[in-house]
């Protein structure tokens, strides 16, 4: 018996010595596959959302940005950039424009919700409606500089708690950030940068442009979702779209139609084709199905273009060129090859929107 003990002991005393190791191939898959978010997805997705908001009375039209809220069509803005406003309009990122009734505005808050029916049921970007962003952080701003839609600055949450007053609003607990915010910035998103969400809306910046502050989104979402929440269609007003195309000078016309160029090249470099097919004219798309549109660029792997030059033709046309360097997959090779075009697009209205009427690209 005290053998048979001793024995115990000691085969469990060498078991209990040895270094315990796993071969496992099963363990061995496990693997951190948490990558940060590609910083030219997040915001190709995101100016979808971003809007560019404009306010115009007798006298003056204000322009600032705004950026989709949910899916009746709801656009966060700043109340300072309607507030004077006897008619407000939008321009979409594909450069639709349409009109937008108030549904709530700030009295003390420098926050505004309007709608626009025709964005309702379109998609939105997350909001971060739990947690403040911290010192450090990394953030996109978006928005529409001096009448530059769609402008973006990278910067970083540099002080938070911020509390002051400008011409009449009271800001609580805004962000400071590094990135820039200029005059048509105000209404746009903040992003986080790590995660694509919301965090806030740009507002006020310095005169300089060195700081910029923004509401963050958690302090101002519940009276949001309450002027939503109330507002019936029925009970709105919207002006006509009609009205505002019409006084569009030549130069505006001019730079929406560069515009249309310029997102409709980036959405097909970015491989958004649904997005660059809807801005085709109905003519095009009735000789071009979205499948051989697609299939036309499918193999591209790279796309650059020059700057964009405009011209105003007959038929109230608006012709844009640009040289476009397009690199492509060779099939069934790894290898790529490159080759330069000059494109050129015709452009005009179709049901009150800018559409491509026509293109067409020759080898250089």
């Amino acid at each position: 018996l005290m053998a048979g003990i001793i024995s115990i002991l000691k085969i469990y005393d060498n078991w209990n010595s040895k270094e315990l190791t796993i071969n496992n191939p099963i363990v061995n898959v496990v693997a951190d596959t948490t990558t940060s978010l590609d910083l030219k997805s997040i915001i190709h997705e995101a100016e979808k959302s971003v809007i560019q908001v404009e306010g115009q009375n007798e006298t003056s039209t204000i322009t600032g940005s705004g950026f989709l809220y949910n899916e009746k069509g709801d656009i966060i803005t700043n109340a300072h950039v309607i507030q004077d406003a006897d008619a407000i309009y939008v321009r979409t990122s594909n450069a639709e424009i349409y009109p937008a009734a108030v549904i709530g505005i700030g009295e003390n808050d420098d926050i505004a919700v309007i709608r626009v029916l025709q964005l309702a049921g379109r998609s939105t970007l997350p909001l971060e409606e739990d947690t403040l962003a911290e010192i450090g952080d990394e953030v996109i701003a978006l928005g529409s500089p001096h009448g530059f839609q769609n402008t973006v600055t990278l910067g970083i949450i540099s002080g938070t708690e911020r509390n002051f007053s400008v011409d009449g609003f009271d800001y609580s607990n805004a962000y400071q950030i590094s990135a820039q915010i200029s005059h048509g910035n105000s209404g746009g998103p903040l992003i986080k940068r790590e995660t694509g969400e919301i965090i806030g809306v740009n507002s006020v910046g310095t005169q300089d442009g060195t700081i910029g502050f923004s509401i963050p989104i958690i302090e101002v979402l519940d009276q949001i979702k309450q002027w939503s929440n109330e507002a019936q269609n029925e009970q709105l007003h919207f002006s006509n779209v009609t009205d505002l195309i019409r006084s569009s000078d030549s130069e505006q016309n001019l730079e929406g139609a560069e515009y249309v160029t310029d997102y409709f090249l980036e959405s097909i470099s970015i491989r958004d084709y649904v997005g660059a097919y809807t801005l085709l004219g109905s003519s095009l798309q009735s000789e071009l199905t979205y499948t051989e549109f697609r299939n036309s660029y499918i193999d591209v792997v790279n796309l650059d273009f020059a700057e964009i030059s405009s011209s105003s033709t007959e038929n109230n046309r608006i012709k844009t060129t640009t040289e476009v360097t397009i690199e492509r997959k060779i099939p069934n090779k790894e290898e790529t090859e490159k080759e330069t075009y000059l494109f050129e697009f015709q452009i005009g209205y179709e049901n009150d929107q800018l559409k491509i009427l026509n293109y067409s690209s020759s080898e250089k």
